[in-house]
């Protein structure tokens, strides 16, 4: 009997240990680590944050869905990775410390044949003094949407400003990246369009003024690039098209910005011309940068090995092309394939948790030195794609050590997303978009780097009907109701 363990609950995670299970069936064992009790629908933790779900919409506990599913679940943070085992044993195992509330801060070392390191990021707030920890201590001038609890004070939060608003007190609302190194501008994106919709409806759109701010060098980049796609029959730049749902709604925007630092009611910025600023606000949502978990990799003789295991910012090294340098050289096939460790083949990563071999977008810096870039997304649709693929691999190998491993490269990856721009039943709206492959070639797509006969999108009613739909689909499939293979990652 072989084991798995995955390290990580999250769409990446339960992607790959369901599947996993599944494929393997009774003869093998699947564990999940992972420190929290619930999973979350994330995409949707924007309608939680404006007051148009509740928290209950938007998570459901992880135990009985894996009981059901035979899957063995560990409610635990995982510390540290023995690849090697010990000194007197060749078994590889983690290190895992209990995060249920009985049985808090207790050790636990758990063996495995195969790992798949799932842990998606650690929301890094201390990079920038003063954005706090999205929960509302002391300290923190700013909210947040990363998790759900993170959207319930979002929410009060801003019904805070809507209220004095309705006294007749101008407000002043700031959304975006809270850093020059943050990803997951679609989160902030959504956000904003939301609050700006909920203050029409509330009746008090004229006593908000709102405003975007962000590490991207132009509207619609999105730590991608930006891209080119077709919309209504002509191919526009999503320059463009961010650049008038921005207009439209008279939301004025603040660009290629490093958030330096917080205080009570002011943002400081770095711009990329080096010149500095303040921002002020009365509420203010900023996205924090990612970095890895901050796992430990240990040798069998006890040394440290995490910078062998893992780059700088935490996140796993996989079979990527790490040393390309310069922008210049940079191509479409330095991206991973399969997401296997190069010094461990019984190890692999997916979503947020492997290192990408360099950002997507155009590196930038101040004139400063400041880096101010967006980093790449790995969220999503990419995330689940990729952790079916690992689990495939690792179950194939399982059967057969010589097995072909499935590959998954965002270089030829195709993906959709849907942008909310307000929720409603009538008056809602989303931006619905697809994009070909995610990560942009050059060599077979000059110019553009992208497929314009798939990359295309259109906003309205529709691609909000579209994204409530998701919502049901995608918290189904994760409860492993009838039919949930069917439905796709």
């Amino acid at each position: 009997m072989a084991k798995i363990v995955i390290m990580g609950g999250g769409v990446s995670g339960h992607t790959a240990a369901t599947f996993a299970k599944k494929w393997l069936g009774k003869d093998h064992e699947v564990i999940v680590v992972t420190p929290n009790s619930q999973w979350n629908w994330i995409p949707s933790n924007i309608w939680v944050g404006v007051g148009q779900m509740q928290k209950s919409d938007v998570v459901f506990p992880l135990a009985p869905v894996y009981k059901k599913a035979g899957i063995d679940y560990k409610q635990a943070l995982a510390v540290s990775i023995h690849p090697e085992g010990k000194a007197d044993s060749d078994t590889p195992y983690i290190t895992i410390e209990s995060t249920e509330k009985d049985t808090a801060g207790q050790t636990e070392e758990v063996t495995y044949d195969y790992l798949i390191n799932a842990t998606g990021p650690k929301l890094n707030f201390d990079a920038t003094p003063g954005l706090g920890n999205g929960e509302g201590q002391m300290g923190s001038h700013t909210v947040s949407v990363c998790t759900a609890d993170h959207a319930v004070h979002a929410n009060e939060e801003l019904q805070k400003i809507f209220d004095k608003a309705k006294a007749g007190k101008k407000q002043k609302i700031l959304v975006g990246t809270g850093h020059g190194m943050c990803t997951c501008q679609g989160a902030a994106f959504e956000y904003i369009f939301n609050i700006e919709h909920e203050a029409k409806k509330a009746g008090v759109r004229d006593m908000i003024d709102i405003k975007w701010i962000s590490n991207e060098s132009f509207l619609g980049d999105f730590g991608m690039g930006g891209l080119h796609m077709k919309v209504g029959g002509y191919v526009v730049s999503s320059k463009l098209f961010a650049e008038s749902l921005f207009s439209e709604r008279d939301v004025p925007w603040l660009i290629g910005a490093h958030v330096s630092k917080v205080e009570e009611g002011k943002a400081h910025y770095e711009l990329l011309d080096g010149t500095t600023g303040v921002e002020e606000f009365d509420f203010a949502m900023l996205i924090p940068p990612f970095s890895g978990v901050g796992l430990k990799a240990i040798a069998k003789d006890g040394s440290d090995v995490t910078s062998d295991m893992f780059l700088p910012n935490g996140f796993m090294k996989v079979d990527a092309k790490y040393d390309a340098g310069a922008y210049e050289n940079w191509k479409a096939s330095d991206w991973p394939r399969t997401y296997q460790n190069p010094d461990y083949a019984n190890i692999f990563a997916c979503g947020i948790a492997f290192a990408p071999p360099h950002l997507i977008s155009k590196p930038a810096t101040s004139v400063n030195g400041t880096p101010i870039n967006p980093t790449p997304p790995r969220t999503g649709m990419p995330a689940g794609i990729i952790g079916k693929a690992v689990a495939h691999s690792v179950c194939d190998l399982i059967k057969d050590p010589n097995a072909k491993l499935h590959e998954a490269s965002m270089a030829e990856m195709g993906a959709a997303c849907v942008a909310s721009a307000g929720k409603g039943l009538t008056t809602g709206s989303a931006a619905a978009m697809t994009v070909y492959p995610v990560v942009p070639d050059y060599e077979t797509y000059p110019g553009t780097g992208r497929d314009t006969k798939y990359t295309f999108g259109e906003i309205g009613l529709a691609g909000h009907w579209i994204k409530h739909v998701l919502h049901h689909m995608f918290i189904y499939k994760a409860k492993l109701h009838p039919g949930w293979t069917l439905i796709p990652e």
